[in-house]
């Protein structure tokens, strides 16, 4: 395979030289027709990582011999921004006068799935080159209202050839991803002039994370005809109110790097309806207790909004209420892990009666609501389930915290000589 490349690079066997071959034509491919890629290539950028100190201050690359794009892999991923080039029939022209075969895969627009007369267009999600045995996976990512950066996921249509590539390994495939706008880097790496996220680190940590969960915009539409949305002036009022303290809070927690999801009401509002459920009267979030910080109060009263209650302790049942704009509120549940189930708290002020709410474990995915790029559990259907039971689908105006939830559990009083500091309210 590498016979007919003269010039391999450094002493690289064949097949090695093959890839930085591939990448090199494909470089040349993009750079002829002015679209401007970044490698995304999980394992390439782990290589980078390392030595990203002498790569930044080389301007010709660290190393004489091919180290980065000749490690042993079957492509090489990189990242196209939608909006930085128009989709052209002569970059697949050129790109098979040069020898390369090529797919593209499109699917729906979620941008537009909210909108019924627009739902069903299809965008350019991912391409893939193929040139002797290496290939180039392409991924195109696109802007959100959220103002980060989406991809969506790999998915062949019937007639597709399944051989193609091995589409089980492309890293951005199986899922769809949520990231943040990166900074780039103009780099040298193996006499190959590229561009990589600043922070490498930072991108592949963001990357083991960066499962994208879409709103049901379907079942949302069937929800609203079985029951018609709240159009009343109040409800249009609290929803302005809870998005804006929805926004303010997830800046507040951000900025102290403390990871939150929609929880209780709230994620029953996105899951169920796409939108903040108009009776509920409050934002509530979910942290989990070890990425607790002392800072979160004062944060939180700094962007003006007061402490309402505080309940618990950090080792247990810990829960804060913060007083938003008029009498919308916003309430921060925290949760303990146990080594089958993770569970969050309650507390009664007028008893010091405490309750316990249990739910089965669950990791974190990214999702879109109110315009915010923001967390909920990936196992929805199960965390809702367990909070509401299997009529969650059925909305209720009246909750009582210490009953109406299918999880809820008595779990003792608290001590009396322990009320002053367990139950404050202001």
């Amino acid at each position: 395979n590498g016979a007919a490349f003269s010039k391999g690079r450094g002493s690289q066997s064949g097949q090695d030289s093959t890839r930085w071959h591939v990448v090199r034509k494909f470089l040349g491919l993009i750079s002829s027709h002015n679209i401007p890629v970044y490698l995304i290539d999980p394992l390439i950028l782990g290589l980078v990582d390392k030595d990203i100190a002498q790569i930044r201050s080389s301007p010709d690359g660290p190393s004489p011999h091919c180290k980065y794009f000749c490690a042993p892999r079957d492509f090489t991923t990189f990242a196209l921004l939608d909006k930085t080039w128009k989709h052209e029939v002569g970059l697949f022209r050129t790109a098979e006068k040069m020898g390369f075969q090529w797919l593209k895969i499109l699917n729906k627009d979620p941008r537009l799935d909210g909108m019924d007369d627009l739902s069903g267009m299809e965008i350019p999600l991912h391409y893939i080159f193929k040139l002797a045995s290496h290939a180039i996976h392409l991924v195109v990512f696109y802007e959100r209202s959220g103002n980060y950066l989406w991809h969506g996921p790999l998915r062949l249509k019937q007639h597709m050839d399944r051989k193609f590539v091995p589409f089980r390994k492309l890293h951005f495939g199986r899922y769809p991803g949520a990231y943040e706008k990166p900074e780039l880097l103009h780099v040298s790496i193996d006499d190959l002039k590229v561009q990589i996220p600043k922070n490498p680190s930072s991108f592949l940590e963001e990357m083991s994370h960066a499962r994208f969960l879409e709103c049901r915009y379907r079942e949302a539409r069937a929800f609203f005809q079985l029951y018609p949305d709240d159009a009343s002036l109040d409800a249009v009022e609290f929803r302005k109110k809870a998005k804006s303290l929805l926004h303010l809070a997830a800046l507040t927690l951000n900025n102290l790097g403390v990871k939150f999801w929609l929880s209780s009401g709230t994620c029953l509002g996105w899951y169920r309806q796409c939108n903040v459920i108009p009776h509920s009267k409050d934002v509530d979030l979910g942290i989990f207790i070890r990425d607790y910080k002392a800072e979160i109060i004062p944060a939180f009263q700094k962007a003006g909004l007061p402490l309402k209650h505080k309940f618990g302790k950090v080792e247990d049942s810990l829960e804060l209420s913060f007083q938003g704009e008029d009498d919308v509120k916003l309430d921060i549940f925290f949760f303990y892990e146990e080594d089958d189930h993770i569970w969050n708290g309650g507390t009664q002020a007028k008893s010091g009666k405490k309750f316990k709410y249990l739910f089965p474990k669950f990791t974190l995915c990214w999702t879109e609501f109110v315009e915010l790029k923001v967390h909920v559990p990936c196992e929805t259907l199960q965390y809702v389930e367990a909070n509401y039971g299997p009529d969650w689908k059925v909305p209720v105006k009246t909750w009582d915290w210490k009953s109406s939830p299918s999880n809820v559990q008595d779990n003792g009083v608290w001590p009396v000589d322990e009320w002053d500091d367990v139950i404050q309210i202001y």
